[in-house]
């Protein structure tokens, strides 16, 4: 138990104080406003205030905590243990920065919400987060300074009890392409070999024609390698389908596809699935229908309820993606990481309730961070497969170090071991290995 006192508990303050205490360290926390109360009190305690009153564990509140308007906030550098961390305290403060507005200010992505630079696709660049410019985004901060916190206080007060938590690790599989040459319709189909034709592609011509006959299986089809390797595990791994209607960035086959339905009922047997929205569906026009179609074609197809969702492209816009999520009765998300950097977008490696800036309220929706996504290793940092379970490795064991969840973007065509995703079979298999072993200690 830890008593938390501030002359203001707002919902800021609550939010992230039980983030911290009741989430990640799994303690109990009581809150009060009553200073001759928190004085008398006997029990570990925190002074969130401007005011020290003793020799009580004090932390002087960075001004962003009690901020109402969605602003750029003035953060300076502040250098702790040889780490550069941010949100200055004061001198008597027993920490010379705040890790409870540090912490909000990352996993409420405050800074997506007031810089509006955004790539290509609308997304986010990792370049603009204040975790890249301190070259902290490879380090699940909020966790290490929730066991900072807790090593402080446990220093001052002997008595106060905390639980360690567990590593956890999830493997997960977005479907945004079921098959590469199967099941694409005559026109789809007519197209692409004009195409393939026309650019004199000989090889990929032979190839589909030897697929279509049913000479060869289909390269995309890997359902049956990923069951071999989730084997035992089936409870670790999670499935996302895109069942958005065909677009330029949506070219997964017809939801209505008989053998693209009987892959997800089968998938659906043995493992939770969850629905991959489409590209289209993040757009202004029209976008919020189609999260809840989406969803609804799921349900229809597995004859069950869809909670679970990660966005297609990563596309997430704060707090329009969640808000649209929520009414669709979406409860999980899985979309909080970057296309081209692992590590933790929001410096946590926690689950942890969704915090509404633009309405200062806490939701149901719970947000699941991705650590390590394929593209991100094959295609932006250009590394070899031996490189590559290096780099997962190393968030791997930084995961594992702080007791958090392990989560890994992968797709049905990049395990196949064939061309540009040759030697990334390996990759995958060796991830899953060691994520499951730590798992099951």
């Amino acid at each position: 138990m830890i008593l938390f006192y501030s002359d203001e508990v707002n919902p800021r303050i609550e939010y992230i104080a039980k983030l911290i205490f009741a989430n990640i360290l799994q303690t109990e926390i009581a809150f009060t406003q009553n200073s001759a109360k928190f004085r008398k009190s006997e029990i570990p305690k925190i002074n969130y205030s401007y005011e020290k009153f003793g020799d009580e564990f004090y932390i002087k509140p960075h001004k962003l905590i009690f901020q109402n308007a969605l602003i750029k906030p003035t953060i300076n550098s502040v250098w702790y243990e040889g780490e550069k961390y941010f949100c200055e305290t004061s001198k008597d403060s027993d920490l010379p920065f705040d890790p409870f507005a540090a912490s909000f200010y990352l996993v409420t992505r405050h800074e997506e919400y007031v810089d509006k630079n955004r790539d290509k696709l609308g997304r986010y660049p990792y370049q603009n987060s204040i975790l890249t410019k301190y070259n902290l985004l490879q380090k699940p901060v909020v966790n290490i300074w929730a066991k900072l916190l807790a090593k402080l206080l446990k220093e001052k007060y002997p008595e106060f009890s905390y639980s360690e938590s567990k590593f956890k690790f999830f493997s997960t599989i977005d479907v945004d392409n079921a098959y590469a040459y199967q099941n694409k319709g005559f026109l789809r189909t007519t197209a692409a070999w004009a195409k393939s034709l026309i650019k004199g592609n000989r090889q990929d011509t032979l190839k589909r024609k030897r697929v279509l006959d049913g000479e060869e299986s289909d390269p995309y089809d890997t359902y049956n390698y990923l069951d071999s390797v989730f084997a035992g595990n089936e409870d670790k791994v999670k499935f996302f389908f895109l069942l958005g209607d065909y677009g330029r960035y949506d070219k997964n086959i017809a939801h209505t596809n008989k053998e693209y339905r009987e892959l997800i009922k089968r998938t659906a047997e043995k493992y939770d699935v969850g629905i991959h929205p489409s590209f289209g569906s993040s757009k202004k026009k029209g976008g919020k229908k189609k999260v809840k179609l989406e969803k609804q074609r799921l349900e229809e197809i597995i004859g069950r309820s869809v909670s679970k969702s990660r966005q297609h492209y990563i596309r997430l816009k704060f707090p329009k993606t969640y808000t649209r999520l929520i009414k669709a009765g979406i409860e999980e998300d899985y979309t909080l990481g970057y296309s081209a950097q692992p590590g933790f977008r929001g410096g946590i490696c926690t689950p942890y309730c969704f915090y509404d800036l633009k309405h200062e309220t806490v939701t149901n929706l719970k947000i699941i961070p991705f650590n390590i996504m394929d593209g991100t290793l094959r295609y932006y940092l250009q590394l070899p497969p031996e490189k590559a379970f290096e780099e997962i490795k190393k968030i791997m064991q930084e995961v594992k170090n702080v007791g958090g969840t392990f989560v890994s973007v992968w797709h049905n065509e990049t395990v196949n071991d064939l061309g540009t995703w040759k030697g990334f079979r390996e990759v995958f298999e060796q991830m899953n290995k060691l994520g499951f072993e730590w798992a099951n200690e």
